[in-house]
């Protein structure tokens, strides 16, 4: 299952509106098990992993059993049901990471394999495909993909000095790992206050990566970005989304579409900015399922205040500031989630000189329980709250 998720990891950020997925195909008797086939969720969603790996296994696949990190779906869609391809491969056991929340397969994709008379386990690495397919998770059951803050801060805690002072708080090393996650999203957000501070480009400036640079959406409630700037010159390279209020002026829309730029617009919320939750509904409903914003403290903590992020990885470079003039990196409502516990720290890597802290929202969870499920040896049950 370790090597279905580092599989399907390979494609995150390319397959949706699908979630990357993948499938691991082991054949052999106990104690001489070899890979046959292997499968990821191909780019644009289709194939799916299943019948990818299963491809490679061929008449291996007999007897065999399939790894896969998601329930395998069981509904008619662009292309037929996973589960028709397992049943009919004629592999003996079907193990799954967590099952699918999408209404259409929701346990059905289980019972069916079940149903076929294979061996079915499930909830083995059931937090690690939590977190993988998260953004599909939430796309499906609450209407919006998943949020990742990118935050970088100097060593005394500011994001930016004054406002005429440039500062570069992290490195080449850390750097790289941003572009990383940035090839893994499917869309990078920030508000107009950076685009207009920062003139960022947004793109995965990786050697072999550049065509995964994602979807660009700036939040601009007044449509204030200015053709001459970075992300509007090089729209028509790099699909960029504005996301305005139904009462931006309609000039400005056609200035920024005749460059190739995407205006759409939502509600607006009490203060006639962009209302956050209609933006990413917005985002959900094109597909995206993985959103990292870079956007800085404000963006940042209003995505806190609505209560809206779902992972924080905040960098810590060497240097300090110096002085009390700039701003905090971290803003009020999302300190208070850091330190309620709400975000809780998972991860921590040293990115050269600077740190990166990875936290994880606690969600409100209850014990997960299928009747089409057995208990697996190698992992003991769980409960959805170990996976989130």
């Amino acid at each position: 299952m370790r090597l279905a998720l580092a599989v399907g990891y390979r494609n995150l950020g390319r397959t949706a509106p699908n979630p990357s997925v993948g499938a691991v195909v082991v054949a052999g008797p106990p104690g001489r098990e070899r890979v046959v086939g292997l499968g990821a969720t191909a780019p644009g969603g289709r194939p799916h992993a299943e019948p990818l790996a299963l491809a490679m296994a061929g008449e291996a696949a007999r007897g065999a059993t399939l790894y896969v990190t998601l329930e395998p779906c069981s509904h008619h869609g662009r292309t037929p049901p996973c589960t028709d391809a397992i049943i009919a491969s004629g592999v003996a056991r079907v193990v799954t990471a967590i099952e699918d929340p999408d209404p259409r397969v929701a346990g059905r994709g289980h019972g069916l394999i079940e149903a076929a008379g294979l061996a079915l386990t499930t909830g083995v690495l059931r937090a690690e495909a939590h977190r993988d397919h998260l953004g599909h998770i939430l796309r499906a059951t609450r209407g919006r993909p998943a949020v990742s803050l990118k935050l970088a801060r100097t060593r005394d805690g500011f994001a930016a000095g004054s406002p005429k002072e440039r500062l570069r708080i992290t490195g080449p090393i850390a750097d790289g790992a941003v572009h990383l996650w940035r090839a893994h999203a499917d869309a990078i957000l920030v508000g107009i206050g950076t685009a207009r501070a920062d003139d960022p480009s947004l793109t995965v400036r990786l050697p072999g990566l550049a065509q995964r640079s994602p979807l660009r959406v700036v939040l601009d409630s007044h449509l204030r970005l200015q053709p001459a700037s970075t992300l509007v010159r090089g729209a028509r390279d790099v699909p960029t989304l504005v996301i305005t209020t139904r009462t931006a002026p309609a000039h400005a829309k056609r200035t920024l579409t005749t460059f190739g730029v995407e205006v759409a617009s939502v509600a607006a919320d009490p203060a006639g900015r962009v209302d956050l939750r209609a933006a990413l509904a917005l985002l959900a409903g094109r597909g995206i399922t993985r959103l990292c914003s870079e956007g800085g403290p404000y963006l940042a903590d209003a995505l806190a205040a609505a209560d809206l992020v779902d992972t924080c990885t905040l960098i810590t470079g060497p240097v300090a500031l110096g002085h009390a003039d700039g701003l905090p990196a971290i803003g009020p409502r999302l300190a208070q989630a850091l330190e309620s516990g709400h975000l809780r720290a998972v991860e921590t890597l040293d990115l050269g000189p600077d740190r990166a802290v990875t936290f994880e929202r606690r969600l409100p969870c209850s014990p997960v329980s299928s009747p089409i499920s057995e208990p697996s040896s190698a992992s003991p049950a769980t409960s959805a709250c170990d996976a989130c």
